[in-house]
């Protein structure tokens, strides 16, 4: 187990509404891709799972900063800015860049955690009667209710998570959880 009940961090509640019961699972995703990454060092997290695969732990967390940025800045605050872990020449930049070396490291855990934060004040901000808004994506693109947006988000940890399971199994052999 990689936490017993009384130091695990996630909640396994009851929360009383579809907002409440997004932001728990939300959050308990995130918790889960943090727990895989706990205690390995940079090389361990820029490890590449089978060749010619660039999947990694520490890509998976830059690609998760990535899209958290996607969807709560650019479609949901429409603030115009650029997407982050992405170049004109490698749109996987996310992944090809995930180096096993501390400044790496330390960036994208710094921007992970900064794109958990402001997509988290957002939420709490959207009033649950708000959920089935349609929000209009960058480029013109169609719009995305609040609520499908969210689900999405959900959906994409809980693959990724599933990826991080299989690469911390071959990193350390650790499973569970």
């Amino acid at each position: 187990m990689w936490a017993d009940e009384a130091t695990d961090p996630r909640t396994y509640g009851n929360p009383q509404g579809e907002k409440a019961t997004y932001q728990e699972y939300l959050t308990n995703y995130r918790l889960t891709l943090q727990m895989k990454c706990r205690g390995l060092s940079p090389e361990q997290l820029a490890l590449r799972s089978v060749p010619p695969s660039n999947l990694s732990l520490l890509g998976l967390v830059r690609h998760m900063a990535k899209v958290e940025h996607s969807w709560f800045q650019r479609v949901a605050q429409a603030t115009g800015e650029e997407r982050l872990y992405r170049t004109p020449e490698d749109r996987d930049h996310d992944f090809n860049a995930a180096f096993g070396d501390e400044q790496t490291v330390d960036d994208a855990f710094h921007v992970w955690r900064r794109e958990i934060t402001k997509a988290d004040e957002w939420f709490a901000s959207v009033p649950e009667a708000d959920l089935g808004r349609e929000l209009p994506m960058p480029g013109g693109d169609g719009v995305v209710s609040i609520r499908d947006m969210v689900v999405h988000m959900i959906e994409e940890y809980a693959r990724h998570c599933g990826h991080a399971d299989l690469l911390r199994e071959c990193i350390d052999g650790r499973t569970g959880q």
